[in-house]
């Protein structure tokens, strides 16, 4: 297809708003078919064992595949029309092929095992030593020793997984897409903020007064503020049963969460593991699963005391100021802000006021610039919804460092939830360097006539914690893709640079740079700011449990040998939650079929990372406590540059040269603490009595 936008040079921005579905399946083939022959060349046992001659071209090849196949993923996840759905499954099966080929290819890894095995190993640098020993970890894990049927049958396995996975992904999206609800009694709605009820009025397009979606703009408020119990309980329900047996059965992922976790379990088998979880572990920080497994219910135990008291004081709470002798799962949202309110004397609705998304986003700029000496200049890009944004990242000088791409507000056809994700890692080639292109993406309300979107705090940590992840890849330092940060740190660490962010969120002198009240301009009041810290920790021990059920749900379904039944997958989590839950759900919540991190984003026996990885995060973050300055006033302010520069150089700059636990050291001078993560979370104290 002649002007294929798909197959511009590697060097330039894509022109996203001229591409269309048939892009895809006319850009893909042929790109396969490239790496191939990239691949058979490399192969050839009569080439010099050097990176030259061997690596350099492979990568060439194997580059534009990569960035065609992530943007035709990304426009997958934030503009899923029909079209486009249908082009990127067309081309799954022969992507998926291609990938599982390079890893059973013995002709390429022995390739790689003379390189590693000859005299220029030595010369190498460190960046180059590491790609060549993570390759040769990984053909072991992609099964290149493998003979015979099992051979066969794993090639089998990486194809049915993938294609599993993605219509997993495809049902909740159709299933969040597909359902309403239709409201005209305006009983229904009292409590439901203004701006909510516009945003439903105009979904409704007249066929009702109201209409409401499991969307997070959508379905968060009215959770929080319906006064409506009817209400309340319909939306719960929606969102509860997503996808599964309970609701739309149509768009039922059990069968499919039956069919993966097989499949995980005889992948590693076939490699020689006992689970899958055991297998995922060789690419961790973590050693093995009850090394995880510890570190959880270690966690669990300091953080029950205080979930349990969260709960009790919630119960109280609704008995004695509004008439709830019996909490059901679709009154605690609604019960805990009204508790905020009351303790705190603030709501988040108040709040959000004071957060317009472009102040917010020139108050992240300006942080990220104080921290690392960088700049974020907007820039005119083509871009594939009129939502979308991009900006160029600049260091003191000027010189351009990367792209990055913003996705800010929810809308029918895009992805649920926060995610970042790179077209194009950086690489220096001979004629220069190619800088990274990254997009950032988030579900925020769309802006409202003359009204920007308006982020509650919770927003506005989402927003912090997704930059993370994006400086990680933008302000790398690596000049070969294999050990960027996204290719090659390990996943329970990949986390650290997001959470650590979130942290600034809850600095004064942060706030005062994130806030502009939406009518009057001003910032927000220090005694609401007061008011935000003392709630900052509100029900910390429930919110902390229920990250760890969800981490031990995850590993107790991958620490198996074998697959499980969707009824075997269900009484696990029951046993989970009677081991660390407080909390209860009713028997017809499907929450596993809703839980893409696990079966359709990467997370399969790594959702424990979220915690690992908040270890390290609080740990960093207290070396900028330890290092801040403290105003007449008596404000605190963290963002110092100093230290700023030292995580950029041990943590960000690196990617996966070396592994994490030795960035963290470089940066912290020790191992990691849980003792920040526990002050941070106010769990720093003698246990609550109960």
């Amino acid at each position: 297809m002649p002007n294929n936008p798909l197959l511009a040079p590697i060097t330039t921005l894509l022109d996203y708003a001229a591409i269309r579905p048939e892009h895809i399946e006319a850009a893909i083939p042929g790109l396969i078919e490239e790496a191939r022959e990239a691949v058979e060349r490399a192969s050839d046992p009569s080439l010099p064992a050097t990176w030259e001659a061997i690596i350099e071209p492979l990568e060439d090849a194997s580059e534009r595949l990569r960035r065609a196949w992530s943007v035709a993923g990304h426009l997958n996840g934030v503009v899923n029309t029909p079209e486009i759905r249908n082009a990127y499954n067309a081309c799954l099966p022969a992507v998926t092929a291609y990938s599982t080929w390079v890893g059973l290819h013995r002709g390429l890894y022995a390739q790689y095992r003379r390189l590693h095995e000859s005299p220029s190993f030595q010369a190498l640098s460190p960046a180059r030593k590491r790609i060549v020993e993570l390759a040769l970890r990984d053909f072991r894990l992609s099964g290149v020793e493998l003979e015979g049927e099992a051979r066969e049958r794993y090639t089998v396995i990486s194809d049915e997984a993938a294609q599993v996975s993605q219509k997993f992904s495809e049902n909740t999206l159709d299933a969040v897409d597909s359902w309403e609800l239709l409201v005209d009694d305006p009983a229904m709605v009292e409590g439901i903020p203004a701006h909510v009820l516009e945003a439903a009025a105009a979904a409704a397009e007249g066929r009702a007064k109201w209409k409401f979606t499991l969307q997070m703009p959508s379905y968060l408020p009215v959770m929080q503020h319906a006064r409506n119990r009817d209400l309340r309980q319909r939306m719960y329900r929606g969102y509860a049963t997503i996808a599964s047996d309970q609701g739309d059965t149509r768009y039922d992922n059990s069968g499919l969460i039956e069919s993966l976790l097989a499949l995980r379990a005889e992948e590693a088998s076939l490699l020689g593991y006992r689970s899958f979880a055991d297998m995922r572990l060789e690419t961790r920080m973590a050693d093995e699963p009850q090394q995880v497994l510890d570190f959880l219910r270690k966690l669990a135990a300091r953080a029950r005391p205080y979930a349990e008291r969260d709960l009790a004081e919630l119960q109280a709470f609704a008995d004695e100021h509004l008439g709830l002798s019996h909490l059901e799962p679709w009154d605690i949202a609604f019960v805990s802000e009204r508790l905020r309110e009351g303790r705190y004397a603030y709501s988040e609705e108040e709040v959000r006021e004071y957060f317009p998304e472009p102040r917010v986003l020139q108050g992240l700029f300006d942080v990220v610039g104080r921290l690392f000496g960088v700049k974020l200049v907007p820039i005119e890009a083509s871009v594939w919804h009129e939502d979308a944004r991009a900006c160029e990242v600049q260091d003191a000088e000027g010189r351009s460092l990367g792209t990055l791409y913003l996705d800010l507000y929810a809308r029918q056809g895009k992805q649920s939830g926060a995610w970042v994700d790179s077209e194009r890692a950086r690489r220096r080639v001979a004629n220069g360097l190619r800088t990274p292109v990254v997009y950032l993406t988030c579900n925020f309300p769309r802006p409202q006539g003359d009204r920007p979107s308006l982020l509650t705090h919770d927003d506005v940590i989402t927003l912090f914690h997704e930059s993370g992840h994006a400086l990680h890849a933008l302000l790398s330092e690596v000049d070969d893709p294999g050990v960027s940060p996204f290719a090659s740190v390990e996943w329970d660490a990949i986390e650290l640079p997001s959470q650590f962010m979130e942290n600034f969120c809850w600095e004064w002198s942060v706030i005062q740079s994130l806030t502009s009240h939406v009518e009057t301009g001003e910032p927000l009041p220090r005694a609401l700011y007061e008011k935000m810290s003392e709630a900052r920790n509100f029900q910390s021990g429930m919110q902390m449990l229920r990250q760890i059920e969800f981490s031990l749900f995850d590993m107790s379904i991958h620490h198996r040998e074998e697959g499980l039944s969707i009824s075997d997958v269900m009484a696990t989590l029951d046993e989970v939650r009677r081991e660390v839950a407080v909390l209860f759900p009713p028997e017809w919540h499907r929450f596993p079929h809703n839980f893409s991190h696990l079966f359709a984003g990467g997370y399969g026996a790594g959702y424990y990372s979220y915690k690992w990885a908040e270890v390290l995060s609080a740990d960093a973050y207290a070396a900028f406590e330890e290092a801040a300055s403290v105003s007449e006033d008596g404000t605190r302010d963290t963002v110092d540059f100093a230290t700023g520069k030292r995580f950029l150089n041990e943590i960000l700059a690196v990617g996966g040269i070396r592994p994490a636990a030795e960035s963290f050291r470089a940066f912290r001078g020790r191992e990691p603490s849980l003792d920040a993560l526990l002050r941070h979370s106010g769990m720093d104290e003698v246990a609550p009595a109960h």
